[in-house]
């Protein structure tokens, strides 16, 4: 771990924007891969309720409880002390202003979130101020929101028509506008996700909504390549983790069928004379 490590905080992030400073983001769900985004100098770690399908192994993000997502929070906190993070609001938690504060406070007192972030735009206005008006620092999502999957039918590229992409921007808008701090902006053409960060003054991060957002985003499983039940269009693997892990898990069983492991080098020892006398007196049983 760094031990210089300066922690970001929420001014930190319009700072960046308006000095053209990147800021490099990662979805981490577990004390582990925390442990390794602090120690890679990332700058910014989003626990997702994406970790519904990468961990919990749920076609969708929809399962997900706030119980689940103060649990992961806490871990990624213990793993990585020194990162700012934000905590997904799961689907049904801000489903109200009454709901969503007391639920994004739950978060904030008993899992120890930074920031929140729900999913919406102008239809979420209310929600987004309540949150902002109780003192909890709260992003939204624009574009391919994950919590309109039904409704979409799928997980599906947003913003492909010219009306589509004005309604983003006007969302994003709206977000601002409702006190947030800052959005994702999820699947959706370069173009839009440029014209969205232009549009506002609030930090933003991409994940599949090309370059121009101040912040970048990929999930951890699929950055490593843990997580290969399927890879979306936008998620580039630097490693490849699940191979390695197989690989390793198949040796093992090799070995353990063949006799090799455990070998000497892998068990506790007895001093010599204790155990001389452990044969012994095993005879007289």
């Amino acid at each position: 771990m760094a031990e210089t490590k300066t922690k970001l905080t929420v001014p930190d992030l319009i700072k960046k924007k308006q000095n053209g400073e990147r800021v490099v983001m990662v979805a981490a769900a577990d004390f582990l891969m925390a442990q390794w985004a602090e120690r890679s100098e990332i700058d910014f770690i989003g626990i997702g309720d994406s970790l519904g399908m990468t961990l919990y192994g749920h076609s969708t993000t929809l399962p997900m409880t706030v119980d689940t997502m103060i649990e992961h929070t806490k871990a990624v906190r213990r793993g990585a002390p020194n990162t700012l993070t934000i905590t997904a609001m799961p689907f049904g938690s801000y489903a109200t202003p009454e709901i969503a504060v007391q639920n994004a406070l739950r978060m904030m007192k008993e899992g120890g979130a930074e920031i929140v972030k729900m999913q919406g735009g102008r239809e979420k206005f209310e929600i987004i101020k309540a949150i902002a008006d109780a003192g909890v620092p709260v992003m939204s999502h624009v574009g391919m929101c994950p919590h309109f999957v039904n409704s979409y039918g799928g997980f599906k590229l947003q913003g492909r028509t010219a009306d589509e992409a004005l309604k983003i921007v006007d969302n994003a808008r709206a977000i601002e506008e409702a006190g947030a701090i800052g959005m994702e902006v999820e699947a959706v053409p370069p173009e839009v996700g440029e014209a969205v960060e232009q549009a506002v003054n609030v930090f933003t991060f991409s994940i599949g909504a090309g370059g121009a957002s101040c912040g970048q985003l990929l999930n951890g499983a699929d950055l490593i390549g843990s997580f290969d039940s399927f890879k979306p269009k936008f998620a580039k693997r630097y490693g490849n983790v699940g191979e390695v892990a197989m690989r390793a898990m198949s040796d093992y069983a090799e070995e353990v069928r063949s006799g090799i492991f455990p070998d000497a080098d892998h068990v506790y020892k007895m001093k010599p004379e204790e155990a001389e006398m452990f044969k012994r007196a095993l005879k007289k049983v």
